[in-house]
């Protein structure tokens, strides 16, 4: 998938979701984009996993083990992870805002109406292992205008 086909497909669910999370249109899809590879991943194509959310241990829904990259010491390795399996990518947006949303740690990002902001409040509560992480999500942003679907 092209990344405007992707943007195309993701922006419209993404932008119904802010009413009722407060989470930045702009933020999701530039998230669903770097964690999914613009939507070529396995984890999104077989598993309907845009954003790479991993099944802990409460998590009673379908899962799959795949292998993933994972930081230490900001070194890169390769480890098994169980991930979380959907039925749709509109499940996948739907829990994707839940977990943000019930997960304590992360509401300090709910400050902030801008996905820039947001990811980076985001990445700063331990969403991902790559200190990289809110920067290559605000340059998905910067690069394809993803700010515009912010304004309402």
């Amino acid at each position: 998938m092209t990344p405007d086909a992707f943007i195309a497909a993701i922006s419209p669910p993404a932008q119904a979701l802010v009413p009722t999370t407060n989470i930045p249109a702009s933020f999701t899809v530039a998230q669903a984009a770097l964690e999914s590879g613009w939507a070529k991943s396995q984890l999104a194509v077989q598993y309907f996993n845009l954003f790479g959310v991993k099944a802990s241990a409460g998590w009673t829904g379908k899962t799959a083990v795949l292998p993933t990259t994972e930081y230490v010491d900001g070194k890169p390795i390769t480890v098994n992870a169980t991930w979380r399996v959907y039925p749709s990518w509109q499940a996948s947006l739907l829990d994707h805002a839940q977990f943000l949303l019930t997960n304590p740690r992360y509401q300090p990002a709910f400050a902030y109406t801008t996905g820039a902001l947001f990811a980076q409040a985001v990445a700063a509560a331990g969403y991902a292992t790559d200190v990289n992480y809110a920067a290559k999500i605000i340059a998905i942003i910067k690069q394809h205008n993803l700010s515009a679907l912010d304004v309402s």
